[in-house]
């Protein structure tokens, strides 16, 4: 069969998979915000801390996904929790490196003249640095969203949930007459679902982010 009839015979588990892909690439980038965000906050007043935070950041993203899904297989078991752990880690870089430069270029002068009027530290972060900081953020949170999209594939190498069930299963049966069409039909998804993810974070910019500070 071609591959539109293929997609119209197997649209419905095509659609569970892509749900399932796009929800543990959203989870995963929750927990790795949250995470990032923190890491960013604690330490870009430190140049020794920042680095420190930058570089060990750095050396997770360097890991083999196969080899970080398979290292962790022993330890949580096979499914969602390596999968969730993985895409967690490897989301991390961007997000710290960009929260920590965001924070750093936030205006000194604007800092103490928010101290001036009596605010203390965290409120002059939550208020001032943070929402200064959060173009260059979101900016991390869409790159490492697109690393995530592509990582998530691997996840059907541990049983993991997405549309990488559908790329193994296509390898895994080349010289079949369906081999080609499960493999493209599983990257076609991942590359719709990227679109679409940065499409709803360029919204989510233009609601956040003031037109003077974009501008």
């Amino acid at each position: 069969m071609n591959f539109w009839e293929y997609l119209s015979t197997r649209h419905q588990q095509l659609l569970t998979d892509a749900y399932q892909h796009a929800s543990a690439v959203f989870q995963c980038m929750v927990v790795a915000t949250l995470i990032g965000v923190l890491v960013g906050v604690v330490t870009y007043r430190s140049e020794w801390g920042g680095n420190l935070a930058t570089t060990s950041a750095s050396t997770l993203l360097t890991i083999p996904s196969l080899a970080m899904i398979g290292l962790l297989i022993p330890i949580v078991g096979l499914g969602v929790p390596p999968t969730v752990i993985a895409l967690t880690l490897y989301g991390l870089l961007p997000i710290v490196r960009n929260a920590i430069v965001g924070l750093r270029g936030v205006d000194p002068a604007l800092v103490d003249a928010a101290r001036g009027i009596g605010m203390s530290r965290p409120a002059c972060l939550l208020r001032v640095e943070l929402p200064l900081a959060w173009p260059p953020i979101l900016t991390g949170i869409r790159v490492s969203t697109q690393m995530l999209m592509g990582i998530a594939a691997i996840a059907a190498y541990a049983s993991g949930p997405g549309l990488g069930n559908e790329i193994f299963r296509g390898i895994g049966s080349l010289g079949s007459k369906n081999a080609l069409n499960q493999v493209l039909a599983g990257t076609l998804g991942i590359i719709i679902l990227a679109l679409l993810f940065d499409a709803a974070y360029v919204l989510l910019g233009r609601l956040t982010i003031p037109r003077g500070i974009r501008a």
